[in-house]
């Protein structure tokens, strides 16, 4: 007799559930990883002074920069480096046709045409700075998103690239000065000073237009009206203290015309290099306004523009 055996099949065991240790440690805060490890961020905002400082160990890159611009902006023209004193005398040809003959601004104004060539130079160092500075970032993006470096330099480069262009065109002024009867006297060193305030003026206002364009890159085709507007009324085709002692203009208009920080400066290289321009001529406290306009713009543009230094190129 055959024996049945039973084959019922039991259930396979299950595994034991998983149990969370009884205590788990916090996850580390990213600040705290990043400390521990010393990481920073990348392209963070230096400290005011250790932005100085970088920019400082970076003079001969400026330097260098400004030159190569300087160099390569009429490497294409025939004529090459002659376009750095021609472009603003044609400049001067055309206002002293347009306003000295036409418009006859000339008349009661002594040596008009150093006057107005002067004016021509002195504002074009002005408006070329302001103009390279509004295009310093929004230009230079592949520059700026391939290598780390203060962005300062670049707009501070360009007004260094106007400055070297007034001086070449500074030594033809010398000339016509020369030719139309004005000697060289001890006043010619007001220059420097005179250029000096005026070019930490100009590369306040750069800083001031680079941070401006970086973000709204249309404001450098609306500046060069603005710049023409700004022109017509500093006197570099007339005599703003003619105008003031013939004139009545309401008391704001004299203000404003004297503040100009354009024609401030004008004048005072009109005082240095021309014997007929006298003290007389300038607005009182002039050397204080100079100065004043010069740290307004020098410091205060240059901290405007520290304080977006990690913007730059992003977005």
């Amino acid at each position: 007799m055959s024996q049945v055996l039973d084959a019922t099949p039991q259930p396979a065991p299950q595994p034991a559930p998983r149990t969370a240790p009884a205590t788990a440690e916090p996850a580390e805060d990213a600040a705290a990883l990043a400390a521990r490890y010393g990481l920073t961020v990348s392209g963070a905002r230096p400290s005011l002074p250790a932005y100085v400082r970088q920019l400082w160990d970076r003079r001969h890159f400026i330097t260098a920069f400004a030159t190569a611009k300087l160099t390569a902006q009429y490497s294409q023209a025939k004529l090459g480096q002659l376009w750095q004193v021609m472009t603003p005398l044609l400049n001067a040809a055309v206002y002293y046709f347009i306003f000295g003959v036409l418009m006859n601004t000339k008349h009661g104004v002594p040596d008009y045409v150093p006057f107005l060539v002067t004016g021509v130079f002195v504002f074009t160092f002005t408006q070329s700075s302001v103009m390279a500075g509004t295009r310093a970032i929004s230009g230079s993006l592949g520059l700026v998103r391939a290598l780390h470096f203060p962005r300062a330099a670049l707009p501070i480069s360009y007004c260094l690239q106007q400055l070297q262009q007034l001086l070449f065109s500074m030594c033809a002024l010398v000339v016509i000065l020369l030719v139309f009867g004005v000697p060289p006297t001890v006043s010619w060193l007001l220059v420097i000073p005179a250029l000096l305030l005026q070019f930490t003026f100009n590369t306040g206002l750069a800083l001031i237009m680079a941070r401006m364009g970086s973000k709204t890159p249309d404001i450098a085709q609306l500046m060069p009206f603005v710049l023409r507007t700004w022109m017509y009324v500093s006197g570099v085709m007339w005599s703003i203290d003619k105008v003031l002692s013939h004139t009545q203009l309401p008391e704001a208009v004299r203000v404003l015309l004297e503040a100009n920080p354009a024609a401030i400066y004008i004048d005072l290289m009109r005082f240095a290099l021309i014997d007929s321009f006298h003290a007389g001529q300038l607005p009182h406290h002039v050397w204080a306004w100079a100065l004043g306009w010069a740290l307004l713009a020098g410091v205060g543009g240059f901290i405007y523009f520290w304080q977006a230094e990690e913007q730059y190129g992003r977005g």
